[in-house]
């Protein structure tokens, strides 16, 4: 059997404006916003929190599903009430969960011939966002604009079979990657991270109440910060796991269109990626799409 040794130790640090710090350790990912930690992010093994002070939420992956408990969510940040009510305010800024996946040329779930190692388990397969700053042009009026800012992107592949992927040591291309000393493989996924940048046409309606319903689309554009492959299986009965980080011939930079509708401070958001995951002829030709919850502030 051959030996398993663990990948080399790595810290990675993106700090912006002195507002947003973004922490990648071989065992969690840490996202920090204001310089007393007023809000924190961090995913650590098959655990995501996100805490607000002391309140907030957590996901927790185990064997039966993916289990949400949400606390006091109402205490997430809300836009002052002391700001003039005739500016512009986009629904961008926030934090966003959902569900992550990607489409083949013909649009299709279903991976073709030969490529039936990048299926994934849609279940267990998300993505979560921080968009610390938002900036917002009224046309005109506080009811319609162009919004944008900057946010982090943080996508998480967990493949469906008994496999995770590598680079072909001949041509490069990504291919399947069994450990031939591993046994039973439990969880084998991919992570992604990029910096986002968005340009949104908005629309506003007042409501009744104080809130508006707001409806928004446009263009997304994204550079890759970095990714990896974590693998866990058992060997002789025991527990083990690899963690390896690499380019894994992924696309450094790429655009979609981004859409997002809802009320107040919570809604939904949909983004789909017409650059192709992988670079061109190094891996499967597919499109990341991610559907999900955002919460504004």
């Amino acid at each position: 059997m051959a030996d398993v040794q663990d990948s080399p130790s790595y810290v990675d640090t993106v700090n912006v404006l002195n507002r947003v710090e973004v922490i990648e350790t071989p065992d969690k990912t840490r996202v920090t916003i204001g310089e007393n930690e007023v809000f924190i992010v961090e995913e650590s093994g098959d655990t995501v929190k996100v805490v607000l002070g002391s309140r907030g939420i957590s996901i927790v992956e185990g064997e039966n599903g993916t289990v949400v408990k949400v606390m006091d969510m109402d205490d997430f940040p809300k836009k002052s009430t002391h700001k003039k009510q005739n500016r512009f305010r986009p629904h961008y800024a926030g934090f966003e969960l959902g569900m992550s996946q990607y489409l083949t040329p013909n649009f299709s779930l279903v991976m073709p011939a030969g490529q039936e190692f990048m299926d994934l388990n849609t279940g267990k397969s998300w993505n979560w966002n921080i968009n610390p700053i938002d900036i917002g042009v009224g046309l005109g009026t506080s009811y319609v604009g162009l919004g944008t800012g900057l946010g982090f992107e943080f996508t998480y592949y967990n493949f469906n079979g008994q496999n995770g992927i590598m680079k072909d040591p001949d041509t490069g291309v990504i291919v399947e990657y069994v450990p031939d000393y591993a046994g039973n493989i439990s969880k084998s996924k991919m992570h992604m991270a990029y910096i986002t940048v968005p340009l949104l046409l908005e629309f506003q309606i007042p409501t009744s109440g104080r809130g508006r319903i707001y409806i928004s689309g446009g263009l997304i554009g994204s550079a890759k910060l970095w990714s990896s492959t974590k693998i866990k299986y058992k060997i002789s009965g025991e527990k083990s796991k690899e963690k390896t980080k690499g380019d894994y011939n992924l696309t450094p930079f790429r655009w979609g269109f981004t859409a997002r509708a809802g009320y107040k401070n919570f809604g939904l958001y949909a983004n789909y990626y017409m650059t192709s995951l992988f670079k061109e002829n190094m891996g499967p030709e597919l499109y990341p799409f991610s559907v999900g919850l955002d919460f504004t502030w």
